[in-house]
C-alpha cells in the first residue's frame, strides 16, 4: 500500500525524485525512488529526523500547536515533510525547480490514507 502511494506522489509531481514513510527514530517503512535519484532518500529521511525533532520541540516551547509540514530548500534538493501522526512522517525529495505546490497538495490530500494504514 505505502509503495503505491509513494510512487503515485512522485510520478505525479514534476521534478520529484523519491519519497518515503519513516518513523521518528529513522526507520523507513517504505520508499519509492526514481532510477536517477540522488542522494539516497533513506539517508535524507534519517537526517530530517533531527530537524523534525528540533521543530517539534520549538513549537512545543512556543505553545503554537503541532508541526504539520516542514520544507527544507538546499541548492541541489528540496525536501518536503508532512507529519502523519506522532510516530511517522512522509517526505518527498524534489530537484531544484520541482513542483513544490503539487507535492504539497498531493501529500496533504494523501496523508489520511497513510494515517488509516498506520493506525
Amino acid at each position: 500500500m505505502f509503495e503505491a502511494l509513494l510512487e503515485e506522489v512522485v510520478a505525479s509531481t514534476e521534478g520529484a525524485r523519491a519519497s518515503l514513510v519513516m518513523d521518528f527514530d529513522g526507520i523507513s517503512l517504505a520508499s519509492y525512488v526514481r532510477e536517477d535519484a540522488s542522494p539516497d532518500i533513506k539517508t535524507v529521511g534519517i537526517e530530517l529526523t533531527v530537524l523534525l525533532r528540533a521543530a517539534k520541540q520549538a513549537v512545543s516551547m512556543l505553545e503554537v500547536g503541532s508541526v504539520e509540514e516542514v520544507v527544507l530548500v538546499a541548492a541541489h534538493l528540496t525536501a518536503l515533510v508532512r507529519i502523519v501522526n506522532e510516530n511517522y512522517f512522509v517526505a518527498i525529495a524534489l530537484a531544484p525547480g520541482g513542483n513544490l505546490g503539487r507535492a504539497r497538495y498531493l501529500m496533504r490530500t494523501r496523508v489520511s490514507e497513510l494515517m488509516s494504514e498506520l493506525s
